[in-house]
């Protein structure tokens, strides 16, 4: 997770990324990522990005480091993860030591707001993290900086639906403290930052199937009862608002 809008950092990592909400995203999601889709969705997502090896990526959230292992061990590329959480990164570190690949991954505990490191990477890659910035104009203009001319930007992210919203999915919003756009909306904010062949697709149904295959997932994992049905809750909740369009889910790339 990055920057957050009304919530820190040092709030959600006692809330929503404490090591045990961790552990449980992690069981639902599949070893090393706490993104929809896990492993699989990351192959797919990495393999739109055509890069050649060696090629270095800016993983913005990188969270247990999921995205960021699969890609220096399948696709041989070089990954820098940047995230706000301690607690993803203390996670990921251990990962990464076990992995044996700190020679081509490397994890630093920031704020991507913050970055100077203008013609550096080939590519930007984030699962689901933007959610939680406000400033997404200057987000945007610190990722075009970081990416050499060509460079490419891929991130999957939450969106919404037109306002009114269902007052459950409002309520969610404000209780996580995320900033969320229409799709459309979401892909002007990329253009005006500078970016060209900005592209963006509508991925909810995919998101409802992701779900609907995670609360089966659920059924079945070896967790107290108690914890296993404050997950059904959960992820019913999603799959509602996901089904009653306010809560949908989109892909946007776009080339500097």
């Amino acid at each position: 997770m990055n920057q957050s809008s009304g919530v820190t950092p040092e709030a959600l990592d006692v809330s929503q990324y404490s090591i045990s909400s961790i552990r449980y995203y992690e069981a639902v999601y599949g070893e090393d990522f706490v993104s929809p889709g896990g492993k699989e969705m990351a192959m797919e997502l990495i393999q739109k990005m055509d890069l050649k090896p060696d090629a270095r990526v800016l993983d913005v959230g990188c969270g247990l480091g999921g995205s960021a292992f699969v890609m220096a061990q399948d696709f041989n590329l070089v990954v820098d993860g940047i995230d706000l959480s301690q607690n993803m990164l203390a996670l990921a570190s251990q990962k990464l030591t076990k992995y044996g690949l700190s020679d081509r991954v490397t994890l630093e505990h920031g704020d991507c707001l913050e970055l100077d490191r203008q013609n550096r990477y080939d590519a930007v890659y984030s699962r689901d993290v933007f959610l939680h910035i406000e400033n997404k104009s200057k987000l945007f203009s610190v990722l075009r900086k970081s990416l050499r001319p060509g460079g490419r930007l891929l991130f999957t992210d939450y969106s919404c639906g037109p306002k009114p919203w269902h007052d459950d999915f409002a309520a969610y919003v404000e209780g996580r403290g995320y900033t969320l756009h229409a799709l459309p909306e979401y892909a002007e904010l990329v253009s005006t930052a500078g970016f060209e062949r900005v592209e963006h697709v509508e991925m909810t149904q995919r998101f409802i199937q992701i779900l609907k295959s995670d609360l089966e997932k659920i059924t079945d994992l070896p967790l107290e009862e108690s914890i296993r049905s404050k997950l059904k809750k959960s992820w019913r909740g999603k799959l509602s608002r996901a089904k009653s369009g306010d809560h949908r889910w989109g892909l946007f790339s776009a080339v500097k």
